[in-house]
């Protein structure tokens, strides 16, 4: 009997009991997206870390530092978390560094205890599917939110993820039941659905409308982000 459950942010991880599970942390604006089509691109790895400062630990060493916060790059450092700055050409056999508002946070969190630790988003959703249906563990589905508030993006897909996995789960909880709702209504268009969320129109601010558009795409990578050590890597079949 297997469980699939939804946190809705990360504020709320401590009541959910995760040593045995697989947490799937989803951060689809963006760095989630970004880490599996830098990680599809072929980077070696990428290390999350939780501020800006701990980048500066790896300074020096051939690696390449990107921070972001407030959805813009960090001054002083080679890239933030756009996908467009996780192509081959940049990232290819390169080991990133990564820090972000939102998603490396959920991820710090998730594994103090979680049995193992993925990256989730909509360019990744068949091949995360699929992979999720036959362990034989229970599923979290950690929405990385925004400042630890609810947010539409994260839910719309852990929705999805839900969509496609329900009758593969005994138990889920009404947080899923809720995010499966939203992803029901939203699914014939998801960026207009999101033009009603607070991100979206936050994002839209910074000019990047592209990578919105970008990271609401379906299934045009293989990769599964996994947390091993201290690095992100390609998850072996």
């Amino acid at each position: 009997m297997r469980s699939i459950d939804v946190c809705l942010t990360p504020a709320l991880l401590n009541l959910y009991d995760i040593e045995d599970s697989i947490v799937v942390v989803i951060d689809i604006l963006r760095a989630t997206s970004s880490i599996v089509y830098g990680i599809d691109n072929g980077a070696t790895a990428i290390i999350p870390v939780a501020q800006v400062e701990d980048c500066l630990r790896y300074a020096g060493n051939g690696y390449l530092l990107a921070a972001e916060r407030n959805g813009e790059v960090v001054e002083g450092y080679d890239f933030g978390n756009s996908p467009f700055s996780y192509t081959t050409e940049k990232v290819g056999g390169k080991t990133i560094v990564l820090t972000t508002t939102n998603g490396t946070k959920a991820l710090q969190m998730a594994r103090e205890r979680a049995h193992q630790v993925v990256m989730g988003s909509f360019l990744n959703l068949a091949a995360l599917c699929d992979w999720l249906r036959v362990q034989d563990k229970n599923v979290l589905l950690l929405c990385a939110g925004w400042k630890d508030k609810f947010n539409l993006e994260d839910t719309l897909f852990a929705g999805a993820v839900v969509a496609e996995l329900r009758k593969d789960f005994t138990h889920i909880d009404d947080s899923s039941v809720a995010a499966e709702d939203l992803y029901e209504c939203a699914k014939g268009d998801l960026r207009k659905y999101l033009h009603k969320s607070s991100h979206s129109h936050r994002l839209a601010q910074l000019n990047i409308e592209e990578d919105v558009k970008f990271c609401l795409q379906l299934n045009v990578c293989e990769a599964i982000p996994v947390l091993v050590g201290d690095a992100l890597v390609a998850l072996k079949a």
